[in-house]
């Protein structure tokens, strides 16, 4: 995902609005007009959000006889989330693996303690 992307998606959902639109089309298709009735705004306002997100690439629209229908395209929010995951701490690993980390880390603490306690460079295999 390139950085002008994520900046446009991060963008459109920055609004209140954009993003509860959103959350209405993750469950589904839907008309303009019954977006609208959901919003203390103005029609040609959900418009407007609509076709913000319609530029990040967040929402698509198709006409069917009379009717625009706009529905969420996840893809992106996808791209967005694997972005997001470079700047999200690391998780410790879970089972067998990460209970070996957590001794290899305690066996270095109590090698640190046992020096900084006057002992030395003592060698923990020979003490």
């Amino acid at each position: 995902m390139c950085y002008t992307f994520a900046v446009l998606a991060l963008a459109a959902l920055a609004d209140p609005v954009r993003r509860e639109i959103v959350e209405l089309l993750a469950v589904g298709e839907s008309t303009a007009g019954a977006i609208a009735e959901r919003f203390p705004v103005s029609r040609p306002a959900v418009s407007r959000h609509l076709r913000v997100l319609r530029e990040a690439g967040l929402v698509t629209s198709r006409v069917t006889g009379r009717h625009r229908l706009y529905a969420l395209d996840r893809a992106p929010l996808a791209e967005l989330d694997a972005w997001l995951d470079g700047f999200r701490p690391l998780r410790p690993a879970a089972g067998p693996a990460g209970r070996l980390d957590a001794l290899d880390t305690e066996m270095h603490r109590g090698r640190r303690q046992r020096r900084g306690a006057g002992g030395g460079d003592v060698d923990d295999r020979t003490a």
